[in-house]
């Protein structure tokens, strides 16, 4: 870590290279904060709380989010917590909503502004960990030197931004450290942590948002994303998380048009994830109903012909299975 006067002279520098911010999205977040923000690198600790009125208000309005939340951030916190590290969740404004740390540590990240209340948007603290990843929209990981403010550079921080059931940024979930001796070989470790506990967040949202619906998961080229589908009775897709969104090419965010589940599952050659999905739930109830089409139907919440209809589509009866229809 450099001395504070070096790493305000370093910023300052490289936020007005004309080539730097292009090569670097560190310099063009410390750009961001410099021109766009107006911050000072230099500037004292000047952190303001939420109100608790306020506070209240911003849970309330994302309630069902942290009732989902809450036990991916205890799991989280019971890996990380030992080692010195906070996890912090934030609304898509940069401001804390709930945190897990140690009860020695409370006081040394409260002194950080680590606490619930506390806002830490890029346009509040330039780049930071939980600022940087809602404004780039994209996990990141801000070691020490990299934070813009001098007085932030004792801190390691790790986020990946979550999204909710329409494919809308709704918060970013962080994980925080101050210790020096924390290696970025280990922050990368905890990253991954990080974008796992916040792509099981994402989905147990969804599922959350749509609780009378199939919920099918599917095959995509983006392994750290949430691609999930809600089908109704009728085979009908009303929702999708942003990766099935961006596997199926449906709008990027807010409520989608409802299609034909055929419509997608027919995209590309061969069965994609959501076909395999379908047609393992598919055989699975037939078996154990011994083949009987009627009773598989009633386990499954269908009507026989439109069971009867997902099994030619799906090619279940080509296999030679034992099916009766009564």
């Amino acid at each position: 870590m450099k001395p504070q006067a070096d790493h305000i002279r370093h910023v300052i520098a490289i936020s007005g290279s004309s080539s730097a911010p292009a090569r670097s999205p560190i310099a063009a977040s410390w750009r961001r904060s410099l021109t766009m923000h107006g911050l000072d690198p230099g500037q004292a600790m000047s952190k303001d709380r939420l109100a608790d009125a306020e506070l209240r208000l911003r849970r309330q309005q994302l309630e069902q989010f942290l009732q989902v939340s809450g036990p991916k951030l205890d799991q989280l916190f019971a890996l990380v917590g030992q080692s010195g590290c906070a996890v912090l969740l934030c609304d898509r404004d940069g401001v804390v909503l709930d945190q897990r740390c140690c009860d020695a540590d409370r006081d040394i990240f409260k002194s950080w502004g680590l606490s619930e209340g506390m806002n830490w948007s890029e346009a509040a603290e330039g780049t930071n960990g939980i600022g940087t990843c809602l404004a780039e929209n994209r996990s990141v990981i801000i070691h020490r030197d990299d934070h813009f403010l001098a007085r932030n550079t004792g801190m390691s921080c790790i986020d990946a931004p979550i999204y909710g059931p329409e494919g809308q940024l709704v918060g970013a979930l962080d994980v925080s450290s101050a210790r020096s001796d924390q290696t970025e070989a280990f922050n990368r470790l905890i990253a991954a942590m990080v974008s796992q506990t916040a792509r099981q967040i994402e989905a147990d949202s969804f599922c959350a948002a749509y609780p009378q619906m199939r919920i099918l998961r599917a095959d995509a080229d983006d392994t750290d994303a949430a691609a999930l589908l809600a089908v109704d009775s009728d085979d009908i897709v009303i929702g999708a998380t942003r990766g099935a969104r961006k596997a199926f090419g449906l709008a990027s965010s807010g409520p989608i048009a409802p299609l034909p589940a055929t419509d997608i599952f027919g995209r590309g050659d061969g069965l994609r994830g959501f076909e395999k999905a379908e047609r393992a739930a598919v055989i699975r109830a037939l078996t154990r109903a011994g083949g009987n089409v009627s009773e598989a139907a009633r386990g499954l919440g269908v009507g026989r012909a439109t069971l009867y209809r997902r099994m030619k589509r799906l090619g279940i009866n080509d296999t030679g299975a034992n099916v009766s229809q009564d």
